[in-house]
């Protein structure tokens, strides 16, 4: 029975709705436990509200200390200059004393991100995001080609080997297509088949 955590940070909702899709996948493997939370919002509430920053989002924060519970973990953030969200990095930042004991040694970890634009960071925030995974001594999970969806041109869309991912358009006006909350679907579903056979 694996325990799987999606953790996310969203501002305007994107990977909210991406969360939400990983999770649903997650949750079709039989037997997995599965908890959908959200890191602490780091903007001042004022600042947060003033650039339109999504505050009813109803999943509960999670605590550093709890990642050490759970068999799999699945990351969602935006992008910022081709990284994590500074509110991930803080989050992560905490981990110090799980790392210092090995807590997340052998763990899976995935990342999903969304970006602005086809170009702002699809890759490169999956990819350093992995880093930490990495230093954690985590057992790290992509997007494999066997989701085929995310090959071709037929429309925009985000999707890599590295993870699932979403374009949100400069001012955020385009949501996630059904196409990408599928990718996103599967990889929630990949990841916790693989952490039910290692810790199953």
């Amino acid at each position: 029975m694996a325990r799987v955590l999606v953790l996310y940070h969203s501002m305007y909702g994107h990977i909210e709705a991406m969360a939400e899709a990983v999770a649903d996948g997650a949750r079709s493997v039989s037997g997995a436990q599965v908890a959908l939370k959200r890191v602490p919002e780091t903007m001042p509430p004022d600042a947060f509200a003033a650039i339109g920053g999504r505050a009813d989002q109803p999943a509960p924060i999670a605590d550093p200390a709890e990642l050490a519970d759970y068999d799999a973990l699945i990351f969602g953030t935006g992008t910022r200059f081709g990284n994590m969200s500074g509110q991930m990095r803080t989050f992560l930042d905490q981990t110090g004393g799980l790392w210092a004991s090995g807590a997340l040694v052998g763990k899976v970890g995935s990342v999903f991100v969304s970006t602005a634009t086809q170009h702002g960071g699809q890759e490169s925030t999956a990819l350093s995001f992995h880093t930490t995974l990495l230093h954690h001594g985590m057992v790290v999970v992509g997007l494999p080609y066997a989701e085929q969806r995310q090959i071709g041109f037929d429309e925009v869309k985000g999707g890599s080997p590295y993870g699932a991912s979403t374009i949100t358009g400069m001012k955020g006006e385009r949501m996630p297509s059904d196409l990408e909350l599928s990718m996103a679907g599967f990889q929630g579903r990949h990841v916790t088949q693989i952490a039910s056979r290692l810790f199953g």
